[in-house]
C-alpha cells in the first residue's frame, strides 16, 4: 500500500488563503466640519464668521449630511450677497442645483423674520422720528425683490404706522399705480398722511421721470382731502432714495 502524501503545514499554504489587508481610505475632508463650525460659532460668536459659513449653518438644517460649503458659495455667487440670497424667491432659489423645497422654505423664512423684526422698529412710534429705522425696513423688505412692487405706508395724525400695504405688483421695471385708489384706501383707514414706497430691481434707486410724475399725481389727489404725501422712497440693492430729500416734489 502506498503512503498518503503528507499534509502541508497551514503556514506553508499560499497567500491566497490569507485575508488580504485593504488599504485605509481617508475620510472625506468635510468629516467633522459641521461640529468644528458649530464650535467656532459658539466660542467666537456668529459675527466672527464669514457669510458663506453663516449660510452653511442654515444649510445644515435642511441638508443633514454631506459637504454644503460648495452650495453656500454657489448661492452667494448666484445672487451676489447674503441679503440677496435671503431675499430671493423660492422659485429662484430652487433653480440652483442642490436647493430643494425645504431649504428654499428655510431661507425665505429667515427673510420674513428679518422683515418683521425691522418693521417692529417702525411700528407704534412716529415714523418721522425713526427715519433710519424706516429706511432699514424698506430696504430689507424690498431691495432684493425681482419684480417692481408699489407699497403705501398709511400714517395717523401722530405719524404712526397704521398699515403697510402692497397696492401694485408689476414687471422688472414697472408697477401700476392709481392715485385715486391710494387715496380711497387712505380714507378707509382714516389716514392723515402716506409714504409711497417702491423698488427698482435694477439695483439703482435713482428716481425716474415717471417716478417723479407719479408722486406729484398722488400728492395732488391727496391735497383736497388733506392727506399729505410725506415722501416717496425707492429701495434698491444700492440703497434707498428719498424724493423729498432730493427736492423732487
Amino acid at each position: 500500500m502506498e503512503a498518503l502524501p503528507a499534509v502541508e503545514d497551514a503556514a506553508a499554504q499560499p497567500d491566497l488563503w490569507r485575508p488580504v489587508a485593504r488599504p485605509k481610505v481617508p475620510a472625506p475632508h468635510y468629516v467633522g466640519h459641521r461640529d468644528r463650525l458649530r464650535d467656532r460659532a459658539a466660542q467666537g460668536g456668529l459675527s466672527a464668521l464669514p457669510d458663506y459659513e453663516l449660510l452653511e449653518l442654515v444649510l445644515f438644517r435642511a441638508i443633514p449630511r454631506g459637504d454644503v460649503k460648495p452650495l453656500a458659495k454657489q448661492l452667494l455667487a448666484r445672487f451676489g450677497s447674503l441679503a440677496a440670497v435671503l431675499g430671493a424667491s423660492a422659485e429662484d432659489l430652487t433653480s440652483v442645483k442642490g436647493v430643494g423645497a425645504a431649504l428654499a422654505l428655510d431661507l425665505t423664512l429667515l427673510h420674513e423674520l428679518s422683515v418683521r423684526a425691522a418693521k417692529e422698529a417702525v411700528a407704534k412710534r412716529p415714523v418721522i422720528a425713526s427715519w433710519s429705522a424706516l429706511l432699514a425696513y424698506v430696504k430689507t423688505a424690498l431691495a432684493h425683490e425681482a419684480r417692481e412692487q408699489f407699497r403705501v405706508l398709511f400714517l395717523d395724525k401722530k405719524n404712526q404706522l397704521i398699515a403697510d400695504e402692497v397696492m401694485g405688483k408689476g414687471t422688472v421695471d414697472h408697477a401700476p399705480v392709481y392715485p385715486r385708489e391710494v387715496m380711497r384706501r387712505a380714507l378707509e383707514l382714516s389716514a392723515s398722511a402716506v409714504i409711497l414706497v417702491h423698488n427698482h430691481p435694477s439695483g439703482d434707486p435713482t428716481p425716474s421721470a415717471a417716478d417723479i410724475d407719479m408722486t406729484r399725481q398722488v400728492a395732488d389727489a391727496g391735497r383736497p382731502l388733506r392727506i399729505a404725501v410725506h415722501d416717496h422712497l425707492i429701495a434698491a440693492r444700492d440703497g434707498v432714495a428719498s424724493l423729498k430729500a432730493l427736492g423732487l416734489f
